[in-house]
């Protein structure tokens, strides 16, 4: 294929998976502002940035690490509140810029629901900034890390082990995983706190803590042992009703005749219509009998007049014949 003369190799970045030039067009010709989320392992970075003619030039950018250096926040900086909280901060420095619109580039990533792409978007959209967007991509309940007090609380439970490992940078920050939520609130006050009349959409309201799976089962096992009592109690009433039902049922039967009070009347049922039939038969089989003497007498009538009608008609050519000689 490389050796044909219309092959074309692809553009670099567009080989390396970096840059899909068919949306960048359509972005930069629309002039509008572009809010560019880059998620990576361990950090989120979000920037406002509008095309010119020179290049691409950044009106406003925010990175997840800003949160431990001036704010406070301790949990990892590569999960869901840290992205929300990224990008709200990156919507305050906007709005200070007189920035009040911009659109969404998420470059060659895939648009996953609940992913750290949208806890950005998110999180400009409640610092007052309008992007259009699709409300089923944001899962508000994700923003302040609920999942993760929910998850944590399990493992802890099932596996101590793995929840040492997992948490580790928790608990080396002195944050209990459990509790990332109220850690999460407090941050996110800092960053309004440090912009002067910002205007910021209410914090959402916590879901309510999951049951852990320990709970969960207990409870399952307590019903378990209490449901043979309500089985005992159903029997009990099933057994009052059949015996009220008793007296009615001994009645019907009374009053139904047995089967050899009904056996001579059925007999004589059987006779009558035994009789009924075979007189049926004998007039049907007279009746056709009649029909067959009658169509006989019919055929020998014709068969008479056929005979004299051919006895006249030799005599009649005999009579001519004769007449004939006689001249």
């Amino acid at each position: 294929m490389a050796n044909n003369a219309n092959f074309r190799v692809p553009v670099r970045r567009r080989r390396q998976g970096k840059t899909d030039y068919q949306a960048r067009k359509a972005m930069v010709i629309s002039g509008k502002n572009r809010l560019v989320v880059r998620p990576s392992i361990n950090n989120v970075n979000a920037q406002i940035i509008i095309a010119k003619p020179i290049g691409d030039m950044v009106l406003a950018a925010a990175n997840s690490r800003e949160l431990v250096k001036k704010y406070g926040w301790k949990a990892s900086t590569g999960n869901i509140p840290a992205a929300y909280l990224t990008g709200l901060l990156c919507g305050l420095k906007a709005k200070v810029k007189g920035i009040n619109e911009a659109i969404l580039d998420i470059g060659m990533a895939i648009p996953t629901k609940g992913s750290r792409i949208f806890a950005v978007l998110h999180g400009v959209l409640d610092a007052g900034v309008e992007v259009p967007h699709g409300e089923e991509k944001i899962v508000p309940g994700r923003a302040k890390g609920d999942h993760i007090a929910s998850y944590a609380k399990d493992l802890s439970n099932e596996n101590p082990e793995l929840f040492a490992v997992k948490f580790s940078k928790y608990t080396a920050e002195g944050i209990a995983p459990q509790k990332v939520a109220e850690h999460f609130s407090k941050t996110r006050a800092a960053i309004i706190v440090s912009f002067k009349d910002a205007k910021v959409a209410p914090e959402l309201e916590s879901i309510p803590e999951a049951k852990s799976k320990t709970e969960q089962t207990t409870k399952q096992e307590a019903k378990a042992a209490s449901a043979p009592k309500v089985t005992a109690k159903v029997e009990k009433t099933k057994i009052t009703k059949t015996e009220t039902k008793k007296p009615e049922v001994k009645l019907a039967k009374e009053l139904v005749p047995t089967a050899k009070e009904q056996a001579p009347k059925a007999k004589a049922v059987l006779k009558a219509e035994k009789s009924e039939k075979a007189a049926t038969e004998k007039a049907s089989s007279k009746e056709s009998k009649v029909k067959i003497s009658s169509k006989e007498k019919v055929t020998a009538k014709t068969k008479k007049e056929t005979e004299v009608l051919a006895q006249g008609k030799a005599s009649a050519k005999k009579a001519t014949k004769k007449g004939e000689k006689k001249e």
